[in-house]
């Protein structure tokens, strides 16, 4: 019996959404349809278990295995199925569970399994049918799903580590160690406040790890400084959406950009920062600015409706990330951060970056 989660589940209710609806609805900034704007699907692709499928659409769905129709099934079954699907997954409390109901159907039409081949990026390929373009373009797509718990756009880890030296401000150890004890809810805020007060100022020096830090500059030469500011916003803060915090940055100006017209510098090397987060780069590891095959998102809403954000409409998908993505906060004893310590006789302190969808 195959058992998942509702972000697993939510992949095999997306393809059979796609299927029964025959179309794709590209969605705006605020994860709305936009209106006006539909790419009528021509077929769905899917690995499975080392086998690639197709699934044509006709008047019918036609499921094709090495080239070869095997299948024919009318599109109201995907419909009916897509449906059922949704409120077994709304309903569930379960970490994991299992649907036997849609398992039948599944391997009726040769899907055995919830998530795509892992040797795969994408976790489903759609070619449209470009009512502007006159082209068809198979377009590779991660599924996020907002019927589960929200996911993380970049996982934290001492990776992304950005280290502050503690300027104009001597502390004796006992001082130290009385402002790393501070134990509170928001306790690293609180101790930043503690510093703070004493008339200590926080000056960016570098990431932790070079590699991180050079995959920055790689995207924007100033994105390092513009990303520990922010950094810095939201744990001395409230703010933790990416957009809010963007905007409070943008009015101090700390790299003094010229914002006489109006030049959004701010928002938009973020916005190509989390872009190229989304599409491939990672902290740990070299980038070079090749996106992978997965070039956008499908979002799968709680009321069902599954929309797309794609590289392809590469404005709308910016919009969606920088309005639908918030920093958190992250173990700090894990990833060793938020505490006071001496190296080469001056005081440093760490802050980690992790963003995570809003749901």
């Amino acid at each position: 019996m195959i058992s998942g989660n509702k972000g697993e589940w939510s992949e095999i209710y997306t393809l059979f959404k796609l299927l029964g609806d025959k179309q794709l609805y590209l969605g705006n900034k605020d994860i709305e349809k936009l209106e006006g704007i539909v790419y009528p699907i021509i077929s769905v692709l899917r690995t499975e278990s080392n086998d690639n499928f197709e699934y044509s659409i006709k008047d019918e769905i036609i499921v094709i295995d090495g080239g070869e129709e095997v299948l024919k099934i009318a599109v109201s079954e995907f419909k009916e199925k897509a449906k059922f699907l949704l409120e077994k997954i709304k309903a569930n409390k379960e970490r994991t569970f299992s649907v036997p109901e849609v398992e039948e159907f599944m391997q009726s039409i040769n899907c055995f399994s919830l998530k795509a081949s892992s040797t795969v990026k994408t976790d489903i390929t759609i070619v449209i049918h470009d009512q502007r373009t006159k082209q068809r373009p198979a377009l590779g797509f991660s599924i996020k799903s907002q019927l589960g718990s929200p996911s993380t756009l970049l996982n934290a880890g001492k990776t992304t580590n950005f280290i502050f030296k503690i300027t104009n401000l001597k502390l004796i150890e006992s001082e130290i160690k009385i402002i790393n004890s501070i134990d509170s809810r928001s306790k690293i805020m609180d101790r930043i406040n503690s510093i703070l007060q004493l008339d200590g100022q926080f000056v960016f020096t570098n990431t932790e790890k070079q590699i991180f830090s050079n995959n920055l500059i790689l995207i924007d030469s100033k994105l390092p400084e513009i990303l520990s500011q922010i950094v810095f916003e939201f744990y001395s803060s409230n703010n933790s959406r990416v957009i809010d915090l963007v905007d409070n940055i943008d009015f101090k100006n700390p790299l003094s950009f010229d914002l006489s017209n109006q030049h959004k510098f701010y928002e938009y090397k973020i916005k190509r920062f989390l872009t190229d987060v989304a599409l491939g780069m990672m902290p740990s590891k070299v980038w070079t600015g090749q996106y992978d095959a997965t070039g956008g998102y499908l979002i799968v809403k709680e009321n069902g409706d599954v929309l797309c954000y794609h590289i392809y409409n590469r404005n709308e998908f910016e919009d969606y990330l920088f309005n639908n993505t918030k920093l958190d906060t992250a173990s700090s004893s894990r990833h060793d951060f938020g505490t006071i310590y001496e190296d080469d006789g001056g005081l440093f302190f760490k802050l980690n970056l992790q963003i995570r969808f809003i749901k």
